[in-house]
């Protein structure tokens, strides 16, 4: 029995099965037109006979015999018979597939060369590990990512795209963006997340179901959460397309909890004066005066008139047998209240510094790269939207830990008449600052509501309508 050794060096048993098949498809080859299909079998089983004939005939027994030699006596056998066109469609078969191979091999160095490239030299020799900025090429994670990457882009080159196309991605002639993520099939590129609903129910990252946010600072860290955690799934970027309305909520829930703290402190100072101290009672008579002004519904931090008759007079009804005969109650009333929102303010501050600071630091995509995160705000002209916005320009002006300008997240400022581009607009003062830190951070970048292809969209009652951006510079700057 003969052996074979294939173009690998392996040495295998002579299947004349092997032989059979491969004559077989060539009679059926799409280009004959099918004219030998009912007796391709026969026909195929024929010239095989004859092929072992002259194998038996050229070869003695236990022979190692290489596959090409095999080949070629096929093509022999089939040129001398009377299927000489079915000869041709062998030889174009076999060209095809030695230029596949061939092809297949110089990928396979190719990718070899990248491997070596990326493991042994510096991102300042290499352009592959500088080819995303958001990337580390030097790290352990950053490097995997890349093998990843650029593999990747070869398969999708060779197996995927039309050779036509991946020849002028080559020559430069076109560029297919996120070539790497070709492969990964019915991923997403791109998209804008609606906070509102991730932070009404609470949401899974996957890895454990995190609850409905408290206050500014837990919706400021779910924001980053969410966006790291999408960076994960999909490849490209990610944009809150209503940032100041999202997080507007957790403003008005830090100032509850502040002005209950506040009241609860004045309680407890006005307690140690009198010599009563009582931490009991303390909690008490806190716990009552926010029962009542729950019952009132504070809708926001900017309390109106009735709002503050309200409130003093529930801070009276509760406090007044602690205070000194020429204590005014409505000053108490409004230390409480106007400690409260300074110290609301304050975190919010803090909260809006930490996530441009999270958005900087925290990796996603096996810890190698931060978020490509955009935010859009600017047009929620509630107290607790303003405060939203006005905080995080100022945290976006002071920049990162030693001052520099941070890259992300990039701020969109949006545009409108009536709510911040005219001097009497309510978000005009928002506006000024927006420029004043472009000016000096480069962002925010700046979108107009007002342009034709954005307005007839637009429904004042409905933020949603506002057309909002994935931070591409290039466009936001002409929109």
């Amino acid at each position: 029995m003969y052996k074979i050794e294939k173009r690998n060096g392996k040495i295998v048993q002579f299947n004349e099965q092997k032989i059979e098949n491969a004559i077989y498809k060539a009679f059926l080859d799409e280009e004959l037109g099918g004219i030998y299909k009912e007796e391709a079998k026969e026909d195929a089983r024929e010239i095989t006979e004859r092929v072992i004939r002259k194998i038996d005939s050229s070869y003695e027994e236990n022979s190692v015999i290489n596959v090409e030699e095999i080949q070629d006596i096929v093509e022999e056998i089939l040129m001398k018979s009377r299927f000489k066109d079915v000869a041709k469609s062998y030889i174009r078969y076999r060209h095809e597939r030695t230029l596949s191979r061939e092809k297949f091999f110089a990928n396979q160095s190719k990718f070899i060369k990248t491997i070596e490239k990326l493991t042994f030299e510096e991102s300042e020799e290499n352009d592959l590990k500088r080819e995303n900025a958001n990337v580390n090429g030097n790290t352990a994670m950053g490097t995997m990512l890349q093998y990843g990457s650029n593999l990747s882009k070869e398969f999708g080159k060779t197996h995927i795209l039309k050779e036509e196309h991946a020849k002028a991605h080559e020559n430069g002639d076109i560029h297919i963006h996120d070539l790497d993520f070709y492969a990964s099939g019915g991923t997403t590129t791109c998209c804008q997340i609606d906070l509102g609903k991730l932070f009404k129910n609470g949401f899974s990252t996957g890895h454990g179901f995190l609850r409905e946010p408290q206050s500014i600072e837990s919706y400021a860290a779910l924001t980053c959460i969410a966006i790291q955690s999408n960076q994960g799934d999909q490849h490209g970027g990610q944009a809150i397309n209503l940032f100041d309305y999202y997080l507007a909520p957790g403003i008005l829930k830090t100032f509850k909890k502040k002005l209950k703290s506040n009241i609860q402190k004045v309680i407890e100072i006005k307690m140690i004066e009198k010599l009563c101290y009582d931490t009991e009672k303390s909690e008490t008579i806190t716990n009552e005066i926010i029962e009542e002004l729950n019952k009132l519904k504070i809708n926001s931090i900017e309390f109106t008139i009735e709002d503050k008759t309200n409130f003093l007079k529930t801070i009276k009804d509760k406090l007044s047998f602690l205070l000194s005969p020429n204590e005014q109650i409505d000053t108490v009333c409004e230390y409480i209240y106007n400690k409260s929102l300074k110290e609301t303010n304050r975190a919010t501050y803090q909260a809006m510094e930490s996530l441009i600071h999270n958005l900087n630091t925290m990796n996603s995509r096996a810890g190698s790269q931060v978020p490509f995160s955009s935010i859009n705000f600017g047009t929620d002209i509630s107290p607790e939207g303003r405060m939203v916005s006005k905080n995080l320009l100022l945290a976006m002006d002071a920049g990162l830990g030693k001052g520099e300008t941070a890259i992300f997240p990039i701020l969109i400022f949006k545009v409108k008449e009536g709510i911040n581009y005219n001097e009497n607009d309510p978000n005009y003062d928002l506006f000024k600052l927006a420029i004043k830190v472009s000016a000096k951070r480069l962002f925010p970048n700046f979108s107009f509501l007002d342009a034709p292809f954005n307005l007839k969209f637009y429904d004042k009652n409905n933020p949603h309508t506002e057309a909002s951006y994935m931070g591409c510079r290039s466009a936001l700057r002409c929109a």
